[in-house]
């Protein structure tokens, strides 16, 4: 059997058709089969593993993996190796839930116990370690815009039981293993041990291997006379460590070596694979320092190597065989949406960056047909990268005005899934700035429904980025779209923002509010329509516990109602807020003071008209007192503000 299964597929699906794996594994498991043949045995389920997809979820269903588990207990080496090769094989499967590695709490153990037997026991562990350690895949990395998801409900996540078994103290000397496999699995595993987890990465930093310290061995690895795939791991390594905190990002080894190195990964003498991972990891590395972003951007014109990931999925050098090429064209997409990903690391802060890579050749026209390819990824990316740029006043008003890249975007917003939302809604939100040209276009091309549809979203980031960009629409617009706004968001959504569990999502509201209520003939109009609302709403605000931000942008908001014609009377006629804007005069915080202030400022100004009857009102309330003692207060802003208030009274 197994010289007729080795390296034949469809000799493989026939046995399994026939029933041999029941059977393969029920003389595994039998106390009086020979050692030789349960070894056997493992060794030709190992080769049936080694097949089709398919073939594994055949031999899952067998439940394979608690017979070969059971397996390990015996004291035989050759059997216990061939039983762990079985297992890596099924591991590295995509289709075999890492969980069926937890699922007993006494296998961990064993298996860091069988770590010291042979160089196969440790290849094959650290291997199916590697391969059942899920936080995230490195391909979601966390950037920025994206919350991170939550671990599973149900306990601890793979990396802290692994850590908790010692994983750290029992794999950390083979990397310095006489076998080069060894010491490359382990590797793997630290790789995806320290991956976003500051308590591995803080381990890592200060574990000695033969009196070197672990980074220092890791720096080693990197160095170009190493294998590539031992160079990217260990920069893996290094860039986890970093982001974790475990590594300053001006530490040599970071700026000298693995950055350096992550940058060479990217040249189009690499190989498809190489040239994806090392753009995505150094992407990740200089996502939120701006030193680094700085630094990456002016090593190797990386800039212009970039470029090539949208050309030529694999250089002339690297095609041997029409395989490769066949497998390169299929993955061509990995590469558009590494560059895009890197590009947006790459400008995320630096006015000069982002202007090499929009003057990148095409570099416009890259993102818009990125924004409507069919991998979700590249859109992802594309959309990330456009939002990187987008941070821009200079390009907002130039190339992005040139491309019209309006268009693509709100077409990604149509129906997108939400971590694609999310930055398309941020990026939209730039566009949407008063000094944006295609504020206007995208205006008319129905905007504001989509965006008050936005604000009514589960999602806490999208309904951040609805009402901010509503806030942008608002500032200085005219009647007609604030009268929009007003009728697309109506009264109870108004409410409902106004009321959210989030402090964001209530200060842009408020930030709408405001702008929305700006210009007299404004004021007047909106106070006309939804007075009574927004005045329910300014004291529900006032009275609730919320933090001073929130309290003065609200005083502002009545501040602005204050300064209308006819508007001024809801406030006049409402004793309740007037109380409420007398008790923050006296408040011991002074910018609540200042915004009580333009209150009354507003209130008591002369020449307007029923100017005398507000300021008798106001001064009955004990006002004038309360502006007297400003006057006196150390505060120059509010001893100014208080006096130009009394004047208003003495003219």
């Amino acid at each position: 059997m197994k010289n007729a299964v080795i390296g034949n597929n469809k000799q493989k699906a026939n046995l399994i058709v026939l029933g041999a794996v029941p059977r393969l594994l029920y003389l595994l498991q039998q106390e009086t089969s020979s050692t030789e043949l349960r070894t056997e045995c493992a060794v030709v389920l190992g080769s049936l593993a080694m097949g089709t997809e398919n073939n594994v979820k055949s031999l899952l269903d067998c439940h394979i993996i608690p017979a070969l588990l059971q397996g390990l207990l015996s004291p035989d080496l050759k059997f216990i190796e061939a039983c762990l090769r079985c297992l890596r094989t099924i591991f590295i499967s995509p289709v075999t839930p890492e969980d069926l590695l937890y699922t007993d709490a006494t296998v961990i153990s064993h298996l860091m116990a069988l770590l010291s037997r042979s160089r196969y026991t440790q290849e094959y562990i650290c291997q199916i370690f590697s391969h059942c350690c899920k936080l995230q895949h490195w391909h979601s990395c966390g950037f920025k815009s994206l919350p991170q998801p939550l671990l599973c409900a149900n306990g601890p996540d793979h990396q802290t039981i692994l850590f908790n078994h010692g994983a750290v103290q029992n794999i950390a000397h083979l990397l310095v293993s006489t076998s080069y496999k060894v010491r490359m699995q382990a590797l793997k595993c630290f790789s995806v041990l320290a991956f976003e987890n500051p308590q591995v990465s803080m381990t890592l930093v200060n574990v000695l291997v033969d009196g070197e310290l672990l980074p220092q061995i890791f720096v080693k690895m990197l160095q170009r006379d190493k294998p590539i795939e031992m160079q990217l791991t260990s920069a893996k390594c290094l860039t986890s460590m970093c982001r974790a905190g475990a590594i300053r990002t001006d530490d040599s080894c970071i700026v000298l070596k693995t950055l350096p190195c992550l940058v060479r990964m990217c040249s189009k003498e690499r190989l498809l694979e190489e040239r994806v991972e090392g753009a995505e990891t150094l992407a990740y590395l200089i996502e939120t320092d701006v030193e680094l972003q700085r630094i990456a951007s002016i090593t190797d014109h990386l800039i212009v190597m970039l470029a090539d990931y949208f050309k030529y999925p694999s250089s002339v050098s690297a095609i041997t065989d029409i395989k490769r090429l066949d497998h390169d064209l299929k993955h061509a997409h990995e590469l558009r949406q590494a560059a895009f990903k890197l590009y947006a690391s790459l400008g995320a802060n630096d006015e000069d960056i982002r202007k090499k890579i929009i003057e990148t050749e095409n570099m416009m026209d890259r993102i818009v047909n990125g924004l409507s390819e069919s991998s979700i990824k590249v859109r992802l990316a594309a959309v990330r990268c456009l939002h990187s740029l987008s941070r821009s006043v200079q390009q907002l008003r130039t190339s992005f005005q040139d491309h019209a890249v309006w268009k693509p975007l709100m077409k990604v917003l149509q129906n997108a899934p939400n971590e694609v939302l999310v930055v398309a809604s941020s990026t939209l939100c730039n566009l949407l700035l008063e000094f944006s040209p295609s504020k206007e276009p995208i205006l008319e091309s129905g905007a504001i429904e989509l965006l008050c549809s936005l604000t009514q979203s589960e999602n806490l980031a999208l309904r951040v980025n609805g009402i901010w960009a509503l806030m942008n629409v608002a500032f200085q617009a005219e009647q007609k779209i604030k009268s929009d706004i007003l009728r697309g968001l109506s009264t109870e959504q108004l409410f409902q923002l106004l009321s959210d569990s989030d402090v964001n999502v209530l200060m842009k509201t408020l930030g709408l509010l405001r702008n929305l209520l700006s210009t007299r003939p404004h004021i007047d109009h909106i106070m006309s329509t939804h007075g009574k609302q927004i005045m329910q709403a300014v004291t529900l605000i006032l009275e609730g516990e919320h933090n001073i931000e929130v309290k003065e942008q609200t005083l502002c908001i009545l501040a602005n109602i204050a300064d209308g014609t006819t508007a001024k009377e809801l406030i006049m006629t409402n004793d309740d807020i007037l109380q409420k804007i007398k008790y923050y005069m006296s408040h011991s915080n002074v910018k609540l003071q200042l915004a009580a202030m333009f209150c009354i400022s507003n209130l008591i100004w002369n020449g307007e008209e029923g100017s005398q009857e507000r300021q008798d009102k106001l001064r009955d309330m004990g006002i004038v007192d309360i502006l007297h003692k400003l006057s006196q207060s150390s505060d120059p802003n509010l001893c100014d503000k208080a006096k130009t208030a009394l004047q208003q009274y003495l003219a």
